[in-house]
Parts: C-alpha cells; sequence; structure tokens
C-alpha cells in the first residue's frame, strides 16, 4: 500500500485534504495561441498555495503530463517553498495536444513508458508518478489517437494499479470512456472521470456512478460553465442516493488569470466560497471530510 509524492512516499493518514484535479505549471498556448494558457506564474503560486496549506489543504494532484508541460524542477520548488505535498501523473492529454511521442510510438511503447515512471520514476528524476491522467477524448467523441491513449493507460493501469484520472471536454463522452476502459479490464472503482461539473445532468451522473468510478466536480468556481448552485445541488443530490464515497472535488486551475493576484478566483476559492454553499445545502463536515480526503485516499492508493 503506498502513495508516492515529490518528496517520495506519503505514509498513511498524512495525505490530507486533497485538491484532485489541479494544475501548479501548465503551457498549452502552442495549441491555443492565447499566452495567458502559458501558466508559468510560479512565485504566485506558491503564495497560494502557502495560504492553501495553512487553511487546511495538505496534497494537490498534479495532472499536468506529456505535451501539457510537466515541469518537475518547478513542482519540487513549489514543494519546497509551500510546504504543499504533491502528486505526480503520466501519461498523456487529448487531441490536439499529444506530443509526437504519442503520434509516433506503437501502444506497447507508451505503456512502458507509463509503467516505468509509475515503478521507478520520471527520467533521472527518482520521482515516481502515482496516477494516469489527465488523459482526455474530445468534444462528443474518441479521436483514434486518443484511443491509443486511452488503451495504453488502460494497460498500464493493470499491471500497475495505478488510478486513472481522465478529461472529459464540457462533460462529454463519459459514459463512453468507461465502457472502453471496461472492454480493457479496467477496475472503474479506480477511475476518476473528469469534469462532469460542466454538464450537470443527474441521469449521466447516476449512470457514471452505477458503474463503480468517481465523480470529479473539479471545475468548481469556473461559472462561466455551470453555476456553484447547480454544483452543490447536484452533489447533494449524489450523497443523498449513496454515493458520497464516489464524489471528489477539485477546481482545476490552468491560466495566468485564474490567480487571486491576477483577478481570478484563487486556489482558495472552494475553501472559502464553495464549501459554505456546500454546508449551507446540508451537506455534512464528515461528507466533506470523505469528499476531500478518504476517496482521494482510496483513489491513489497502490498496492504493491
Amino acid at each position: 500500500m503506498a502513495i508516492y509524492g515529490i518528496g517520495g512516499e506519503i505514509r498513511p493518514g498524512q495525505l490530507g485534504k486533497t485538491y484532485m484535479h489541479e494544475h501548479l505549471y501548465l503551457d498549452l498556448s502552442r495549441i491555443k495561441g492565447d499566452p495567458d494558457t502559458h501558466y508559468n506564474a510560479t512565485d504566485l503560486v506558491i503564495e497560494e498555495m502557502k495560504q492553501l496549506k495553512a487553511k487546511g489543504i495538505s496534497t494537490i494532484v498534479e495532472v499536468t503530463n506529456h505535451g501539457m508541460g510537466r515541469d518537475l524542477e518547478r513542482m519540487q520548488r513549489i514543494v519546497k517553498e509551500s510546504g504543499i505535498q504533491v502528486v505526480v501523473s503520466t501519461g498523456f492529454y487529448k487531441d490536439p495536444f499529444l506530443p509526437a511521442a504519442a503520434l509516433s510510438q506503437p501502444v506497447g511503447e507508451l505503456v512502458k513508458m507509463m509503467i516505468r515512471e509509475l515503478d521507478e520514476g520520471i527520467e533521472d528524476s527518482g520521482i515516481r508518478a502515482q496516477l494516469i491522467g489527465e488523459i482526455g477524448t474530445s468534444k462528443d467523441q474518441m479521436t483514434e489517437m486518443e484511443a491509443k491513449v486511452f488503451e495504453a493507460a488502460a494497460r498500464a493501469h493493470r499491471e500497475t494499479g495505478a488510478a486513472i484520472s481522465t478529461h472529459t471536454t464540457l462533460g462529454t463522452y463519459a459514459l463512453e470512456q468507461l465502457e472502453f476502459f471496461k472492454g480493457f479490464g479496467v477496475d472503474l472503482e479506480k477511475v476518476v472521470v473528469g469534469h462532469v461539473d460542466l454538464r450537470c445532468d443527474v441521469e449521466t451522473h447516476l449512470r457514471i456512478a452505477q458503474t463503480g468510478a468517481t465523480l470529479a466536480f473539479d471545475t468548481i468556481g469556473k461559472v462561466n460553465y455551470a453555476s456553484d448552485e447547480a454544483r452543490v445541488t447536484h452533489i447533494k443530490g449524489l450523497i443523498e442516493r449513496g454515493h458520497v464515497e464516489q464524489v471528489v472535488l477539485s477546481q482545476d486551475l490552468t491560466r495566468k488569470s485564474h490567480l487571486k493576484e491576477n483577478g481570478g478566483i484563487g486556489y482558495c476559492y472552494m475553501l472559502e466560497e464553495f464549501l459554505p454553499k456546500l454546508r449551507a445545502a446540508g451537506v455534512k463536515e464528515t461528507e466533506i471530510q470523505q469528499m476531500l480526503e478518504n476517496n482521494p485516499y482510496r483513489i491513489l492508493d497502490r498496492k504493491e
């Protein structure tokens, strides 16, 4: 049983409250053509991580991978200067952000790379990835190259037991992702379906929950897609239907403009603004702890 972060093994009881889908550095600007998506405001991120830790968050699950600008040196600096724990990911994102290696190499080579980063470490850093993510599908579809990445992730998961964290574009294609994984024998209880709060549909959420997978309400505060009131309603509905053990929370900040200093909501938004709304709606502290601490531990923990 083990969870590894930037500083080595995170022992039982030390994971603490966890944001399950975040980025500390990211660069999607090559494709998006928007300098705001070169998320390189490391000094500001460090200050926000200090504040987040002071308010009770212990761990960030960092889902930046190959082709997204994963930068271990920056992560190490953030950990050292803020005291936050950071868990690292392996894998590839989605079209059109897939790097040349993902496009050109056969599936078997992608599987080997993921397993190596999970079991041995990333390059010569000594830092082990803990999960596979974020791997994504396009809006309403899975492209041929995305299917290749999903197959590699499924096979690496079966070899290692590592959890898989997905990206759904605007909340679409979630059930199809799970059906794909099912065909490769993936343990769906170790799959986190990302961005389900961008499409707050009760029937879809319940069908995801019935598979055993976890639903990530991980774009909290991004109210141009869905209101936080809708997120509260849907989380509460899942809890009332017995699915509190299948919900995790995060914010998925990806732009310099998302940071507080730059006029955005900042990483503390969930603690300061969203959790009070959950409490006001009748969600219990034990249920919040389940979503922020117990569920992340169950998902991330690997039997070795």
